[in-house]
């Protein structure tokens, strides 16, 4: 078996250097195509990290009569703690509502000044888990008619950012499907131009009763070192542009209340490297099993 092994690898090594511009044209796409991986993942990273901080910002806001009873609010706050949707439940008194108001709109606030009474309502301020969850809180609030005056519409807010993420992973989604279907047809085409060139070769090793295992694994190691050399490149090109990277990414999220960390890091680095030796074996398994079974 390590006969069997040390033999596919060295017939692999010989194979890479002896198709050397074919193995540089693909390492050189594989490495193109990794970096195009890594550049929406950071992407996607960062999306996402907006995509929450945002989704945490929607929230419910419930406007309350100044008639309810402190027993109502009392259990109509129990009540959103323990629905699962909620993740927080902030009370807003009138007096609190005031000072926000006059903190944000001074200019408005000598009218409030002119008014005989406090005309703000107090208010539930309500967290969500999921912005999608909204219609579950908002129609239990509409429901307690006796304490609560007005329920803040957000469906058509919430409606339109779910529907932004849903495209935004979506399209994400398939342009990482393209990119891996790109590298898999140029490594399949690789590995086909070798076997073509060793084609005499393979013949006679039939000839002499060679398993299809024994012909088949060093082509399929010969793309794994396609993917490797591929992916280990295009690590060490992350690794040199990190800190620039990362400075970049935080000074665009920057208008955001979004930590973007470290971006390029083991995560990225792993799924470059697995990415790129598996798409290395699977298109030479592919590409040498279209050719054996002919």
């Amino acid at each position: 078996m390590f006969a069997f092994i040390a033999f596919s690898l060295r017939s692999a090594w010989q194979g890479f250097w002896r198709n050397g511009l074919q193995s540089l044209a693909a390492t050189a796409t594989m490495v193109l195509m990794l970096v195009l991986l890594s550049g929406l993942i950071l992407v996607l990273a960062g999306l996402d990290a907006t995509i929450n901080y945002v989704g945490r910002e929607v929230q419910v806001v419930a406007y309350l009569k100044d008639s309810a009873p402190q027993s109502d609010l009392d259990r109509i706050r129990l009540a959103l703690q323990d629905m699962p949707q909620v993740t927080g439940v902030d009370f807003i008194s009138k007096d609190q509502a005031l000072a926000t108001f006059q903190l944000t709109q001074p200019s408005g606030a000598g009218l409030i000044d002119s008014l005989p009474g406090n005309p703000l309502p107090a208010s539930f301020e309500i967290n969500l888990r999921d912005p999608s969850d909204y219609l579950a809180v908002a129609d239990y609030l509409r429901a307690q008619i006796t304490s609560v005056e007005k329920v803040q519409d957000l469906k058509a807010t919430v409606g339109q950012m779910i529907t932004v993420v849903d495209v935004l992973r979506t399209g994400a989604v398939v342009i990482l499907i393209v990119v891996c279907l790109t590298v898999l047809f140029i490594i399949m085409n690789t590995i086909r131009l070798a076997v073509m060139a060793r084609a005499e070769e393979i013949e006679i090793m039939r000839l002499v009763g060679a398993s299809d295992a024994f012909i088949r694994w060093p082509f399929v190691f010969e793309g794994a070192l396609v993917g490797l050399f591929g992916a280990l490149i295009t690590i060490g090109l992350l690794w040199l542009v990190q800190a620039p990277l990362t400075g970049f990414m935080a000074d665009f999220f920057s208008v955001l209340p979004v930590e973007a960390g470290i971006l390029v890091g083991r995560d990225v680095a792993l799924i470059v490297l697995a990415t790129g030796v598996g798409l290395g074996v699977l298109g030479s398994f592919l590409s040498v099993r279209s050719y054996l079974i002919r």
